[in-house]
Formats: structure tokens, sequence, C-alpha cells
């Protein structure tokens, strides 16, 4: 079968197709039924020629990961010049377009749970010998929005496909960085020796994309910039300097330093020394966090500069500012918060300003 797959399409008398999901830089993705055992899954097929030659050996590798942590690879199959990847279905967005589309950044209970998932997801594949080569958000599933109640880890297989194209973008090839779809998306996360020497990419790799993308979770900043000027910060890999909203508030600051600690241990140029992938779930294992679910809702009264309420189809909710990450809202300020038992009234902690509310 060629060409785009439509609804009712059946791929190798047990696949039927349901609906596109989306593509990524080198592959289409469908939602899919099996019709033997009556689950859903994620059917994947390469975009072009290229990926199709590296589509089984992404098979193979990604099948080597069995963690909760690491979206499972369920089958492989060959039907007449195409390859399809078989995945579990994971009911969610990637964690782009479920945790950075209304907030600019995470709180730091959020990012520390979005963390400590993210590197057991990492250590589980670097133990069976798998190396991710492209860690960035939209190649983590995240299931239960804000509330975070998973985090899988995918495409390691075709990540591996991706770091060709990298090279070749990286090395001025015939794709140049500008046209490369997969490399302009990893860029903000790419370890210097990837940009450098591709060849040479291993484990360390993986973890300066960790610590990039905790980096941009907590302080809604790329820790050195997009497109082709951050090569030059990345090679260098100085730090940057963090804003100032993450120590300004002595509720969030003591988790937030330690946050930003590991992300920077994870961004040291010598890739040997940065740590493991297991030294990262250790260190994740010691933060104090929260992990509360959380609800939307909008400011509708703000006294004295000091307290309010944010209104919510279940009722009000008391926040003091004492309880607020990053700019202070203001009174139809729509809010992420968590919420708990305030003797009284509920009372929210964290609360961040939604993007699009008043600066």
């Amino acid at each position: 079968m060629s060409g785009p797959l439509k609804p009712s399409d059946i791929i190798g008398d047990r696949y039927e197709i349901l609906r596109y999901v989306g593509e990524g830089g080198m592959q289409f993705v469908y939602q899919a039924k099996d019709i033997l055992t009556d689950r859903h899954v994620a059917l994947k097929t390469p975009k072009n020629k290229s990926a199709t030659k590296r589509f089984r050996r992404s098979a193979v590798v990604a099948a080597k990961v069995n963690h909760p942590n690491v979206a499972k690879t369920l089958d492989y199959l060959k039907v007449g010049t195409q390859r399809y990847l078989i995945e579990e279905y994971i009911e969610g967005s990637d964690l782009k377009a479920a945790l950075l589309q209304e907030t600019a950044y995470l709180d730091p209970y959020l990012a520390a749970k979005v963390l400590h998932h993210l590197a057991k997801g990492v250590a589980a594949a670097h133990h069976a010998g798998v190396v991710h080569r492209d860690l960035k958000p939209t190649n983590i599933m995240v299931i239960g929005g804000y509330s975070l109640h998973e985090l899988k880890v995918t495409d390691f297989g075709i990540a591996r496909m991706a770091d060709e194209e990298l090279r070749e973008a990286v090395e001025g090839g015939d794709a140049s960085m500008s046209a490369s779809q997969t490399a302009v998306g990893a860029l903000p996360y790419m370890a210097p020796e990837a940009i450098d020497e591709p060849s040479t990419v291993g484990p360390p790799a993986d973890i300066w994309s960790v610590g990039a993308m905790m980096y941009h979770l907590l302080c809604g900043q790329y820790p050195f910039g997009q497109g082709l000027r951050a090569v030059p910060k990345i090679m260098t890999a100085k730090l940057p300097d963090p804003p100032e909203f993450l120590s300004a508030n002595p509720q969030f600051a003591p988790l937030a330093k330690e946050i930003l600690e590991i992300a920077f241990s994870c961004l040291k140029k010598d890739p040997m020394e940065r740590p493991t992938a297991d030294q990262l779930v250790e260190k994740c294992s010691t933060l104090c966090y929260t992990s509360s679910p959380r609800q939307q809702g909008v400011v509708c009264d703000f006294r004295y500069g000091a307290w309010g309420f944010i209104r919510t189809p279940e009722g009000s909710v008391f926040f003091h500012r004492e309880c607020v990450y990053g700019p202070m809202p203001v009174v139809g300020d729509p809010v992420l918060f968590a919420s708990y038992d305030g003797g009284g009234a509920d009372r929210a902690l964290p609360v961040v300003k939604l993007t699009g509310a008043t600066d």
C-alpha cells in the first residue's frame, strides 16, 4: 500500500487505520486498532526512502527498552515496499503541546516530577545499551496534561535514523540546518559533541539533552537560544544566567535551585563530567516535591496585592501572593494551580499565570 493511509485501511491483515495523528521529522503517525487483540495502537511509517532503509533497525533498537516511562514497541511489519512500526497508543500529547502551550515555564514541583520520570526512562534505555540521540519535548509523551499522570519517552529507534539527518545538517550536506525539520527541532537540546563529532555521540549526549530541557521547563527559556545562533553558545557550554523569578520567592527558591543545579550538571562541555542517568535518578529521589493534580481557574478577587480568590467551576479557591511562582497575576488572569484543604476554603499552591494573561 502506498500513499497516505486512510481510515478503514487494513495493514498486514491486522491493523485497521482509525485516524491520522501527526508527523515527525522522519515518520507519519496514525492511530490504529489491532483487530486481533481489539486494542488501539500507534502505527508509524517512514516519510521518505532514507528513513525506510533504517526503519527495521529502529524497531529492533526500540524493542530493547521495556519500562513504564518508555513507549512500548509492539510489532514491525513489511508490506510490499512499506514498513510499519507498531507502538503502544498513548492517550496524551507530547510534552511541548501538553506543558508549554499555556504556560511559558513549570513550577518547581511539576518540573521536578517531569525530571524524575524522564531520568528513569532514559536510564532504562541506557541499561539496554540504547542511546536516544534526539531527546526533545516533542519526543516525550505526557498523559494527564499538567496533572502528569504518566510520562513516556518515545521514538528511541526513530532517533537513530534522525542521527544521520542531524549529521548531514551539521556538516553542511545536502540538507541545510534551516531546511532540516529534525535538526532545527533538536538543536536547542543538542550536546556539543553531537554538533562537532556526531559519530561519537553516546549516553552523555542524552544527559545533556535532559539538562537543556529541564532548564527550558523551569526557566521558560532555551539555555543557549534557538537556531544557528545557539551553536557557538552550545560549543562553549557557557552556562546562562537564570531568570530572577527562580529565586525571588523563598517558598520555591530551594527546590528551583536544586533542579537548576541538576540541569547545570548535565550541561558540562566534557561528556565525562556529566552525571549518568542512574545518578540523575538518584538525585531526583532526594527532591522534595508534591504531585498534586493541576487545575485551571481565573483570578476573581485580589486584595491589597496580598491575597485573593481563584474562580473555578467547583467554587472559589483562596491564594496568597507567596504561593505564586513567577509574575503576579491580577484580576481576570487565567492561572494554573494545585489546591489543598485549607481548613475552610480550599487553598492554592502553587499558582502560575497562564500565557495570554495580563503582563
